[in-house]
């Protein structure tokens, strides 16, 4: 593979803060241009912000109410792209409306849509009926939520190829008109076009927080760079997004395009493409959203971000195995997911369950890294497990996945985290540089042996 030119230059936007962002989701190209991200929830349900509706209005108010709730795979509200039919009330102010959900859309749609409309004064209860997504059979299903109840709910509708776009690997082959099984999920959709002038896209996830993964990502993407490759490194993890601070820049990334087609332009650091929450925030303005507003933002930085051409694509993941990993990987098509643990069980077993969330998703784990292993004294060369030793080994191991190495608690990586520099660059003889260094090599020899894209 070869560097490739990153995008043409373009005029920076004047960047000018303004309040909060009073509309129904948070964009990250709103952010960009200098907004603040909104701290209240998208539908207020307190008795202050309650609809106030006459009784023989009731029907519209309702309706009205399920405007303002906005899905964010689509950015439409739910009445307006035909996701709402049927809305009446009865003379005892029970609501009742239909709700098709679709492929990819968020889990807590639904809920936001109950809760909209029971914030409508004079409404006693709340009926949804559920449609699902049609099965490969054709047949249409739903379920009835009403309340905090549901009836008996059909199988989720499942299966079927995935939609038009890259695809390398075969999905295991799902019964004729069965849905999924207990505990599975949905196969990965990725939109037609997504980064599609990326060659290869590699998931860098942990079980837990506080592992060294972003540390482990930010190294993999500033030496693939320093390879000669042209890298860009996606900040997923909205919570804590490390990212800025790593490669010590600071600036808010220009906006480019016209409105509507607005796109942001990657910073660069170190020769790598950087987007992360990071640079649209306030410093030390600490990122309050719910599940759907992350996966609003998240797919903003996957459609609505300028990368280019890219060699490689690396996506520090949000710690864990909830919505917004989920809604991630069904989104984007990975190549594979390095997982970073440290020795002790208690980070093992949940570097467990995110193999296999990957497994579920036909995402091949292209190995297991062990973070934190062990200290070296200065002077005496005595090494300290202080977190245990040869979890990750072991784990990788049982599951029959590869173990990519260990990193040493260096006070090289500490060091250069503080100052902005990865360690593969200010430090590669130290005992994690070298590490660092290896553990690349090994994932870039483990790319160049995938077949291309088809």
């Amino acid at each position: 593979m070869l560097g490739r030119p990153g995008p043409p230059d373009c005029q920076r936007m004047p960047v000018r803060l303004r309040p909060a962002i009073r509309s129904r989701t948070s964009s990250a190209v709103d952010l960009a241009k200098g907004a603040t991200v909104p701290s209240v929830p998208e539908v207020p349900i307190d008795e202050s912000r309650r609809l106030r509706m006459s009784e023989n209005g009731l029907s519209d108010a309702v309706t009205r109410a399920l405007g303002r709730v906005v899905n964010p795979v689509t950015g439409r509200d739910v009445i307006a792209s035909g996701q709402v039919a049927g809305v009446t009330v009865d003379d005892g102010g029970k609501a009742r409306f239909a709700f098709s959900l679709r492929r990819g859309d968020p889990g807590t749609l639904v809920r936001q849509a109950r809760a909209a409309a029971e914030a409508v004064e004079g409404i006693s209860a709340v009926k949804v009926d559920v449609r699902l997504p049609q099965s490969p059979a054709g047949a249409e299903q739903g379920s009835d939520v009403a309340g905090g109840t549901t009836g008996a709910p059909p199988r989720p509708a499942g299966g079927g190829s995935r939609a038009a776009g890259p695809a390398r690997r075969p999905l295991a082959a799902e019964p004729p008109k069965r849905g999924l099984q207990p505990g599975s999920v949905p196969a990965p959709t990725p939109s037609p076009g997504v980064l599609a002038g990326v060659d290869r896209i590699v998931a860098i996830s942990s079980g837990k927080g506080g592992v060294g993964k972003s540390m482990v990502a930010t190294n993999l993407a500033a030496h693939a760079a320093s390879r000669g490759l042209t890298v860009g490194l996606m900040d997923a993890d909205i919570y804590g997004p490390n990212i800025p601070v790593m490669f010590g820049e600071e600036r808010r990334p220009a906006v480019t395009g016209a409105k509507g087609s607005e796109k942001i332009v990657p910073l660069e650091a170190h020769g790598v493409r950087l987007m992360s929450l990071g640079f649209l925030l306030e410093r030390e303005q600490p990122a309050i959203m719910r599940g759907p507003l992350i996966a609003g933002v998240l797919k903003q930085f996957v459609e609505q971000v300028s990368w280019g051409r890219l060699d490689l694509m690396i996506v520090d993941m949000p710690p864990g195995t909830g919505d917004a990993q989920l809604s991630l990987v069904q989104t984007v098509d990975l190549d594979g997911a390095l997982m970073v643990t440290t020795p002790q069980k208690v980070a093992t077993g949940d570097v467990r369950r995110g193999v296999k969330m990957f497994e579920r998703v036909n995402t091949r784990v292209m190995g297991i890294v062990e973070n934190m292993s062990g200290f070296r004294i200065p002077g005496t060369g005595e090494v300290l497990d202080l977190f245990g030793r040869g979890g990750g080994e072991e784990l990788a191991r049982e599951l029959s996945v590869p173990f990519l190495g260990r990193v040493p608690l260096d006070m090289a990586v500490r060091e250069a985290g503080d100052e902005g520099r990865p360690t593969v660059l200010s430090a590669p003889r130290s005992d994690a540089g070298s590490a660092l260094v290896r553990i690349g090599d090994e994932m870039l020899a483990a790319l160049e042996a995938l077949p291309p894209r088809r």
